[in-house]
């Protein structure tokens, strides 16, 4: 049904939203002092934000996550499972390049730098490392690859690389390891990961499905301080 569990997920976007804005209006009774027409296009902002995450998450409870559990689980019938590593790789593309907080960042960072780091640049970066990493996650389900194997050479090689990358990647880098972990890619592939492997014979869903979001979170810290190491040869030819 289209309204199941849509007081469930009202609650929570008001148990969400609340401490918020009672945060702020204590900072406006104490401190800030700003005028009523703020107020007011405050309390506007905050009611279609409230309507908007509602359609949002009610949305993903009727439609992405099923869809995500019986894509996995139809993929998870086929015979040439390495054909999932590519499919993996499509997939995480073209999740990250819908995924809203991604773009967001990628214009903040051209108006930050004032363009000298192109916007489409960035974009391009981080979806490419999401989508070998996503690949990779596929292969963690295929054929049983524990988690660690990936997650703990991961997190040493972005260690390393802070040493060679261009400083100004470094906090990119890591914000872009949060925004890559939106609604988009743990609603919808997580939901594959989940589906997958509980069709494959031998894979628990919680053991092998779940990981998949922290090697997500993982790929544009190592993606983008890479494009960071890029432009740093590039000043160093040039002096």
């Amino acid at each position: 049904m289209v309204f199941g569990g849509l007081w469930d997920t009202l609650l929570s976007v008001v148990k969400a939203l609340l401490p918020l804005l009672g945060l702020f209006l204590a900072f406006q009774v104490l401190f800030l002092k700003l005028p009523r027409h703020y107020i007011f296009n405050l309390l506007k902002g905050t009611s279609l934000a409230l309507v908007g995450l509602l359609l949002f998450l009610q949305g993903v409870r009727i439609g992405f996550l099923p869809a995500g559990e019986a894509i996995g689980r139809a993929l998870g019938s086929i015979t040439g499972k390495w054909l999932l590593i590519p499919f993996g790789v499509f997939i995480g593309f073209l999740t990250t390049w819908t995924e809203p907080a991604v773009r967001i960042l990628c214009d903040q960072v051209e108006k930050a730098s004032a363009a000298s780091i192109r916007k489409s640049v960035v974009l391009y970066t981080i979806c490419s490392g999401v989508a070998l990493f996503v690949g990779l996650g596929m292969a963690k389900i295929i054929y049983g690859i524990p988690l660690l194997y990936i997650v703990v050479p991961g997190y040493l090689l972005s260690l390393l690389m802070l040493w060679f990358s261009d400083r100004e990647f470094l906090s990119i880098a890591f914000d872009a390891g949060g925004v890559a972990t939106g609604p988009m890619a743990v609603t919808f592939l997580m939901a594959i990961a989940i589906g997958l492997s509980s069709a494959i014979e031998g894979r628990d869903p919680v053991i092998h499905g779940f990981g998949l979001i922290a090697l997500i979170a993982l790929a544009p810290i190592i993606s983008v301080m890479a494009l960071g190491f890029l432009f740093r040869l590039k000043q160093w030819k040039k002096e």
